[in-house]
């Protein structure tokens, strides 16, 4: 049975998307996160795309996403990655998705859900999508929560757990510092 595996940056306080996206942010803020990604950082992140073959996106994410990496150079490797890799996208809002192997998923979004960790294939991994991780994590959908923890308070953007109305316990899996001050949290199911 394949995996489903979230990763998300977080911030002391939290946030894990910038309220309307990242150039809304104050200049000083913006990249967050990326001061805090060196090559150890990489490494934990190439390692979890190595174990998967397939990306669950929330909306938002997914228009991002793609508005960018289709303009990326062939020869950019995360590019080819992203452009190449199986995206399903879910969505209450869209019709269609126009992004090279996306497909949509609509209506029973649990059961679709459940029916492709099921299936043939390395690991499912959510990247960003904020609500949707919430979303998973309510419906015990969620097999691994990886939260890479920048010691930076951001005081504006939306927070993992913003108007969460319940109780989930989880399970520390593994805890690892990086020189750069970031730390690697990986959580699963109690």
């Amino acid at each position: 049975m394949r995996k489903l595996n979230a990763a998300l940056f977080i911030s002391l306080d939290g946030v894990v998307e910038a309220p309307g996206g990242e150039p809304t942010l104050p200049e000083d803020r913006r990249g967050w996160s990326m001061r805090y990604t060196d090559d150890e950082v990489g490494q934990v992140i190439g390692a979890a795309m190595a174990a998967s073959d397939a990306m669950l996106l929330g909306r938002r994410t997914y228009a991002d996403f793609a508005a960018y990496w289709p303009n990326v150079p062939e020869d950019d490797p995360f590019g080819a990655i992203m452009n190449n890799r199986t995206k399903y996208v879910v969505s209450t809002t869209l019709d269609s998705v126009a992004w090279k192997n996306s497909h949509l998923i609509k209506g029973d979004i649990a059961g679709e859900i459940r029916r492709l960790k099921q299936g043939p294939g390395l690991d499912i991994s959510v990247v960003g999508s904020g609500t949707l991780v919430r979303w998973l994590l309510q419906h015990d959908l969620l097999d691994e929560l990886q939260l890479m923890l920048c010691p930076v308070v951001l005081g504006v953007g939306g927070r993992l757990f913003d108007g969460v109305d319940y109780m989930k316990s989880l399970k520390v899996l593994e805890s690892r510092s990086f020189s750069s001050g970031m730390t690697f949290l990986r959580f699963g199911p109690e």
